[in-house]
């Protein structure tokens, strides 16, 4: 199997570069204007205590987050940083966590509601297949970050099961691919897509999903390529994700470079893919709860963990069967089907996340870091599905919802 060096080393510096190229302030949302109702008062240093405190990292008790705007002053005993706060918002026994990163989206395209999205405890959003937009969102909004159309060949997947569309475009030569990478990227993608997906994998949902749909096999580009779509994406500072479910496409991918798995397979992989997939430090995005039909799956997950794989956070918002929002399912099921840890599991989706997409210190909570945060009661490590429900959602600064605000009494209700 051919495998550019080039390709096995540029990841690293790539992501190094991504951040200042999206600009921290589209991070943080100050690239949009901001309503008024959802600036902090100015000047108002806002600080949420509670029990736990997840930082992205590992857990910490009795830590207080200082909150000035749309950003993380300070991280640290509460007696430490109160003397510094305007206002304390103290959520006693819960658990205070970065809001969520989802990797895996296609909400654009399937016009889901992001204000719904956002109050179910994903702050930011990777759509990878749909419409094309720069960074937006970020202050009492969900920050949503896009790949624009996959970039398939013609008749290849997604174009042979949802039709023609702007959820592909199409490439025949390497030339070809470079030139759609530089359109994408000069339309704000924040990372690009590739298909390479010939279809008939058994319980794959996506294959059988619309009348229509042509019978697989499907024709999906060669080495050369996606080469070139890699080569040109890390030119131009961007990481290629792949769409690949079986052993031709994940072949394919590892020859050409490609920095990450858009899911883990559906067929189960050989294993000199899978070793191959480790050495390359190839990123997996689980789906696994959309993938839960699929036969190799669970045996993918158990053998790419077994292999030392690193697995990250991703649901596919926008299939039927995932919550608008975090997904307490697939977390079940990274813990089950590849053996993470708690720890490693919300890291995957925060911190980890962040990194991914160039973008740290976005998914921790440290001083610098944007205010995005949640906040549950109790311990979520004893049930992931109270993380669904947060208590508390803070985007940039801003609440967008808050259930540990005390109700009002009769008394303070106004005359009928």
């Amino acid at each position: 199997m051919f495998t550019s060096k080039k390709h096995q080393h540029g990841r690293s510096s790539i992501k190094a570069r991504l951040c200042s190229l999206l600009a921290f302030a589209a991070l943080i949302g100050a690239s949009i204007p901001a309503r008024a109702e959802d600036q902090t008062q100015v000047g108002e240093r806002i600080l949420v205590v509670g029990r736990r405190l997840f930082d992205g990292v590992d857990f910490q008790s009795e830590k207080a987050i200082l909150i000035e705007g749309p950003v993380i002053v300070d991280v640290g005993p509460r007696e430490v940083l109160k003397e510094r706060a305007s206002r304390i918002i103290d959520l006693g026994d819960a658990t205070i966590l970065p809001g969520f990163i989802e990797l895996h989206g296609h909400s654009l395209v399937r016009n889901l509601p992001q204000e719904v999205i956002l109050r179910h405890g994903i702050t930011t959003l990777r759509d990878v297949g749909g419409p094309l937009s720069p960074p937006t969102g970020g202050i009492g909004r969900l920050r949503v970050l896009t790949a624009g159309p996959i970039i398939t060949v013609q008749q290849g997947y997604p174009l042979s099961v949802f039709g023609k569309g702007y959820l592909a475009e199409t490439v025949q030569t390497a030339e070809d691919a470079k030139a759609l990478v530089r359109k994408l990227v000069q339309g704000g993608a924040a990372v690009i897509k590739v298909a390479l997906e010939p279809g008939g994998e058994p319980g794959a949902p996506w294959s059988h999903e619309h009348d229509g749909a042509v019978p697989p096999p499907w024709p999906i580009a060669s080495v050369d390529i996606i080469a070139a779509v890699v080569e040109e994406a890390h030119r131009l500072h961007r990481i290629v994700t792949a769409h690949v479910s079986e052993n031709k496409g994940a072949s394919i991918a590892l020859a050409a470079g490609v920095d990450e798995w858009a899911h883990v397979p559906c067929s189960e992989l050989d294993e000199a893919l899978v070793q191959q997939a480790v050495k390359q430090k190839v990123k997996i995005v689980t789906t696994l709860d959309t993938l839960s039909s699929c036969q190799g799956a669970f045996a993918n997950a158990r053998e790419l963990a077994k292999a030392g794989a690193s697995f990250l956070y991703g649901a596919e918002i926008a299939h039927l069967e995932i919550p608008w929002g975090i997904d307490a399912r697939e977390l079940q099921l990274m813990r089950h089907m590849a053996g993470m840890s708690d720890v490693e599991i919300l890291r995957s989706a925060t911190s980890e996340a962040g990194k991914e997409l160039g973008l740290a210190p976005l998914g921790a909570l440290r001083a610098g870091a944007p205010a995005d945060l949640i906040a549950v009661k109790g311990d979520p490590r004893t049930n992931f599905k109270v993380l669904e429900y947060p208590d508390l959602v803070i985007s940039g600064g801003k609440t967008v919802v808050d259930n540990f605000a005390s109700p009002r009494s009769p008394a303070d209700l106004p005359p009928p």
